[in-house]
């Protein structure tokens, strides 16, 4: 089983970008505890993390036949970007969506999702542990899938 993992916009500044917010964790120290929990589940994983969306939604069209899943922090797409959210629904892979924060305790606006609706789920507001019970649904519905 492989899923891709993918990190949006800003991502990439986690360890340094309001930490308050996001926690002391690098994206480094996230995939590489993520990647641990996937040797644990025995799933092979495919991180990407990218802050154009077009970028992200190449990679999906790219690496969706040799997946099985996608594992997506879409980070601020996840409030308004229709174009990743059909790329996702286009590839016909399960998807779930997982945030550090809570963003139905922030602002008004990130309380929106358009990608939660093709997702099997959404976590939100766990730290890392949003990814890592992402990763472990996910690999538990393809399980059951196959």
């Amino acid at each position: 089983m492989k899923i891709l993992v993918m990190h949006g916009p800003n991502l990439n500044l986690l360890g340094k970008r309001e930490p308050d917010v996001y926690g002391t964790k690098t994206l480094d120290d996230i995939n590489s505890i993520i990647q641990h929990k996937a040797d644990q589940l025995g799933v092979r994983v495919d991180f990407h993390q990218s802050n154009h969306e077009g970028f992200l939604i190449d990679y999906i069209h790219e690496k969706y036949e040799q997946a099985d899943g996608i594992l997506i922090n879409p980070g601020a797409l996840t409030h308004y970007s229709y174009a990743l959210r059909d790329a996702i629904a286009g590839v016909s892979l399960p998807a779930v969506e997982v945030h550090l924060s809570d963003i139905y305790q922030r602002e008004s606006f990130r309380r929106i999702s358009v990608i939660k609706e093709i997702c099997i789920e959404q976590i939100s507001g766990r730290g890392i542990d949003s990814y890592l019970e992402g990763l472990q649904k996910l690999a538990a519905f393809i399980s059951e899938k196959q």
